[in-house]
């Protein structure tokens, strides 16, 4: 056996020459080529400011004038959490929640039921489904400031096509004055508001279904089930998540409801379908208390983010 060769003196051996190579070479930038570190930080630096100039900016805005009596026009001065203190000891305040929640509760079931039953009509490709398609969709392209304009002339006694269609009918006699008795007025807005959202429901659901593979359905078949079992054990289950984002949807948007109350009744009879966001603008553009009304969109901002986040823990997808 030869003995291991021992270097000469003033030789650098190879393993020594390579990492002082290494030490030399200049220090690699961070990063690969493909993936630098300024792209990262350029991507996403639109939405950032975005976010600061249009969320962080105007919330931090709302919350400084919460703190004070700021009356839209003239001087103001800081009271600290006094407008806190009113909205939650305020009953009219509390009353349009409790009329909020109701709305919200008739409205988000049925807008949920016909839509998923307006998607399961217009799914297939077969002959008409396009034009269906759009028919049910023009309702929510129209949007509920026409449609509300449209009902509040449909909806007068006598001459209003809401009453003409009952009165032929033999329901009532055509002489219903709908927005001017609270509950009939809901009522009203609430069917209104059904078929004029449903559209977009249906296309979300839709979207979802056309997701779902034909070989499961397949399968099903052959095994037997009916197109019941088969709604209910597959088509269903696998829309989860897009059922959930409907509701959540539907939900915030009632709680947001404005337009449609503002033109057809202005919270009226007295303040029986006087809604939260409605309250707010009674508050701050009608009584000028634009600090106190404030005070009450933050309250509400809080209220709508327990009741989202109860639906996302309601509707989470347990194992």
């Amino acid at each position: 056996m030869s003995a291991p060769a021992v270097p000469r003196a003033g030789v650098t051996p190879p393993a020594a020459r390579a990492a002082r190579d290494e030490r030399r070479r200049p220090a690699r930038r961070r990063g690969t080529l493909t993936h630098p570190d300024r792209t990262g930080i350029l991507l996403v630096a639109p939405a950032v400011a975005f976010v600061v100039v249009f969320v962080l900016v105007p919330l931090v805005a709302a919350v400084v004038i919460s703190l004070t009596n700021f009356p839209l026009i003239g001087s103001f001065r800081f009271i600290g959490l006094e407008n806190y203190a009113a909205v939650l000891t305020d009953p009219s305040f509390w009353r349009a929640v409790g009329y909020t929640l109701l709305y919200t509760a008739i409205v988000t079931g049925p807008i949920l039921l016909v839509g998923y039953v307006l998607a399961v009509v217009v799914r297939a490709n077969r002959r008409g489904a396009t034009l269906l398609r759009t028919v049910f969709f023009v309702p929510y392209v129209i949007g509920l400031t026409t449609l509300s304009f449209l009902m509040l002339l449909e909806a007068q006694p006598n001459s209003g096509m809401v009453n003409v269609v009952l009165r032929a009918l033999g329901i009532t006699d055509g002489t219903t004055a709908w927005l001017v008795d609270g509950p009939l007025a809901t009522g009203l807005l609430c069917v209104m508001v059904i078929w004029g959202v449903s559209g977009l429901t249906m296309v979300l659901l839709m979207s979802g279904m056309q997701g779902i593979p034909r070989e499961v359905y397949e399968s099903a078949e052959l095994d037997g089930a009916s197109w019941w079992v088969r709604e209910r054990s597959i088509t269903v289950p696998m829309l989860r998540r897009t059922i959930a984002m409907t509701v959540i949807l539907s939900v915030i948007g009632s709680f947001l409801a404005f337009t449609q109350f503002y033109i057809l009744t202005q919270g009226g009879p007295g303040s029986d379908t006087t809604t939260v966001v409605l309250a707010i603008y009674r508050r701050a553009f009608v009584q000028l208390q634009l600090g106190a009304a404030t005070a009450m969109s933050l309250v509400l901002v809080v209220i709508t983010g327990l009741v989202t986040a109860a639906q996302f823990w309601l509707l989470r997808e347990r194992s």
